[in-house]
């Protein structure tokens, strides 16, 4: 067993100080089990390690009417135990072969990864089979980790950064999904049952809303046997997706009164979709305007300019079910109605102006050098293909992303600017004492 913990060590080490010169250099095959599941591959022979990354969408939104936090406490339990075997078995069994396995849930997805050496797949995969499709529940584990779930919602009260964007949340989504938080409240999320986890379990881990992708040591027809094996037993979906919400804001503030010597801030209104024409030149807008890096216009002109915060981003978010535009910032009580001034002069000189040449040519230059820095791995490559799976894009939008960004022209960014960029919807949510600043 220590002899195969320095070997996955040493893959891990390997695979962190090995990335691929250019994006193009990642194949992907599209494959089809023999039983129909569909799955990206990016075959790599020279490391005995393979990365598997498996999305199942809807995630936490799937939770039923007054069951808010059920998909979030499943997830979590899935590391409960299997068959025969508790949590400590389960990680006993894991660490004694060197696989790694993570479960993770989000507003539409939840999301599954495995790391395991090529020699102990099959091991690995029984494991992970376990946890998927026959997880215990038992109630001591529900019990506990429910423990764990309240302990963190206690602490979000005394929070200012979960408490601004939970309202923010609540405001821009409604009773959408998407408008509470995901970890559910201290009330449902006590109440909640083993039958409830379970319902949970069903709901969210079914064959016809999963997206895989797998990078590493293993053959096209292998990589087919393994998923029938693995997922071939998961049940259809028995109840609909969210519906498609409409964020709707007019310019305003609103202050939630909290004992901090720091405001926080969350802003934005409605934003695009990640398949709208306007996608690209809004993406590099974005980086020219809030990216968070210290040349983004709101970072030079709020916090380097004038000193009123630490750091300030803003970011698209096309989400599956509602598409925004935001951002966040934080500034001490006697500062941040100056700090709000400013971002809205920003939000609107832009959506007026553009941008310079200059501020173009820069983020063009970033953002198409960047982007092979984020195949340094194959567990980076099996992340970045499931995401591309989960956003209806194609296995040539590797090869394609960094033209579309130095296509985008100075005309490009002016009619994206005056489109996207609403000035008179930019609403924003603060939580602190803010002096001199009223709700408007």
């Amino acid at each position: 067993m220590i002899m195969q913990k320095l070997l996955m060590r040493a893959v891990l080490l390997t695979l962190v100080l090995t990335s691929h010169v250019a994006q193009a250099d990642v194949k992907i095959q599209e494959i089809t089990s023999p039983g129909g599941i569909k799955a990206w591959l990016s075959e790599e022979t020279s490391i005995p390690f393979v990365a598997l990354e498996l999305r199942f969408k809807g995630g936490a939104s799937m939770d039923r009417p007054g069951k808010r936090g059920a998909v979030n406490l499943m997830t979590a339990l899935l590391v409960e135990g299997t068959g025969d075997m508790d949590a400590r078995d389960f990680a006993a069994a894991s660490e004694a072969i060197a696989a790694q396995f993570s479960y993770d849930v989000g507003g539409d997805t939840l999301s599954i990864s495995a790391r395991f050496l090529t020699e102990k797949t099959e091991e690995s995969m029984a494991l992970l089979r376990g946890s998927i499709l026959a997880p215990n529940f038992p109630q001591d584990a529900i019990d506990r980790v429910r423990a764990q779930v309240l302990s963190g919602l206690a602490s979000d009260t005394t929070d200012p950064n979960a408490k601004a964007r939970a309202r923010f949340n609540e405001v821009i989504y409604g009773d959408h999904p998407y408008g509470s938080v995901l970890d559910g409240t201290v009330e449902t999320v006590s109440a909640l049952t083993r039958e409830d986890i379970q319902n949970a379990h069903r709901d969210t881990l079914v064959k016809d809303r999963l997206y895989v992708s797998a990078a590493g040591d293993i053959s096209a027809e292998e990589l087919g046997v393994l998923l029938d094996k693995l997922l071939g037993d998961l049940p259809l979906s028995e109840r609909p997706l969210p519906d498609h919400v409409q964020i709707e804001t007019t310019a305003g503030i609103e202050v939630v009164e909290f004992d901090t010597p720091q405001s926080v801030a969350i802003f934005g209104h409605k934003g695009i979709t990640r398949h709208d024409p306007d996608f690209f030149p809004a993406y590099v807008l974005n980086e020219i305007l809030g990216s968070g890096g210290f040349e983004a216009r709101l970072m030079h002109e709020v916090r380097e300019k004038r000193g009123l915060t630490y750091g300030i981003y803003s970011y698209l978010s096309p989400r599956d079910y509602a598409e925004g535009y935001f951002g966040s910032f934080s500034s001490a009580n006697d500062r941040i109605a100056q700090a709000i001034e400013v971002v809205k002069e920003e939000w609107t000189k832009a959506a007026e102006n553009g941008v310079t040449e200059e501020e173009l040519e820069a983020a063009k230059t970033y953002l198409t050098g960047a982007y092979a820095l984020r195949f340094d791995s194959n567990a980076a490559i099996a992340r970045i293909m499931v995401g591309m799976q989960q956003d209806d894009l194609t296995p040539e939008y590797i090869n394609t992303r960094n033209a579309n960004i130095e296509a985008v022209t100075m005309e490009d960014i002016r009619r994206t600017a005056a489109r996207i960029l609403r000035p008179d919807e930019l609403y924003f949510v603060v939580v602190g004492h803010p002096e001199g600043l009223m709700t408007q």
